[in-house]
């Protein structure tokens, strides 16, 4: 995991579970975003797709340790 992701992390786990619904949304929106351009071939940056996937895994897993602590 790099620093950028590390630091990413930490940010999650300072958010309230409320804050962390709206940024799951926020981040499923950005990700049918990015398919729609990729399959209309105007997406140029297509690591951003796993960047985002990524990133909502790393919601995901902080929502679940929130409910679990």
């Amino acid at each position: 995991m790099t620093v950028k992701s590390k630091q990413y992390v930490e940010d999650l786990k300072r958010k309230s579970a409320t804050e962390l619904q709206d940024e799951l949304v926020a981040a499923k929106k950005e990700l049918f975003n990015l398919r729609f351009q990729n399959a209309t071939n105007q997406l140029d940056n297509t690591s951003r797709i796993k960047d985002v996937r990524r990133n909502i895994a790393r919601i995901q897993t902080v929502i679940v340790e929130k409910e679990n602590a």
